[in-house]
């Protein structure tokens, strides 16, 4: 684990500065896989069709890959506890993993943060999810994923092939993740393929208040 004022340290202080000065122009784009991207000029972000594996530890310490949710859609989540509409998606990503309706779905949350931070926040808000945790494993993690200066939170969603079919940036409500997911389903169900999805997805979003 990296310790304050160590790389990791200023790597994770430069991630705050850089959310606090595209929070408005990322509020609630989606981006959608395996096409490339809108981004700022000094972004070279690629969205991979695959959602990579990677290792992370989780909130009890054990390390945990990504890979032991193959054969799911899953809903990944990028949060820290310094980011306000990181802590306000936190009550609706609890509905949504006590929701039968999305029992198929995993839904796991990477936190960008320092370990103890994560932890004492942990006994404050209940997060009903898996939680990973990395400081600059974590910078690596959104890294792998495509976002490689880009703000917090961020939602990553893939089908049950691992294919990632969208990522949300900015914070996430319930009836944009309900549109997601239902074309996720849709895709895993055989009822429509990845890009009629991303199709769907990128049309219905704006429509939602």
């Amino acid at each position: 684990m990296l310790k304050a004022g160590s790389k990791g340290r200023w790597a994770l202080v430069a991630l705050v500065a850089l959310a606090a000065g595209i929070a408005a122009f990322f509020a609630s784009r989606v981006i959608l896989a395996p096409e490339r991207p809108t981004l700022p000029p000094t972004s070279q972000a690629v969205i991979p069709a695959v959602r990579p594996d990677l290792s992370l530890a989780d909130r009890d310490g054990q390390v945990r890959t990504l890979s032991e949710w193959d054969g799911k859609p899953a809903i990944i989540n990028f949060w820290a506890t310094w980011c306000a509409p990181c802590r306000r998606e936190i009550p609706m990503l609890n509905a949504l993993a006590h929701d039968p309706a999305y029992a198929e779905f995993a839904l796991i949350g990477i936190a960008i943060d320092f370990r103890e931070d994560v932890l004492r926040y942990l006994t404050t808000t209940p997060i009903d999810y898996t939680v990973l945790i990395g400081e600059q494993e974590g910078l690596d993690a959104a890294r792998a994923f495509g976002m490689e200066s880009i703000g917090l939170p961020f939602t990553v969603f893939t089908d049950k092939t691992e294919r990632i079919v969208t990522v949300h940036v900015g914070e996430l409500h319930r009836s944009q993740a309900e549109v997601i997911l239902s074309s996720v389903r849709a895709i895993d169900t055989g009822q429509i393929d990845l890009k009629t999805a991303q199709d769907r997805i990128r049309s219905g979003l704006p429509k939602i208040d």
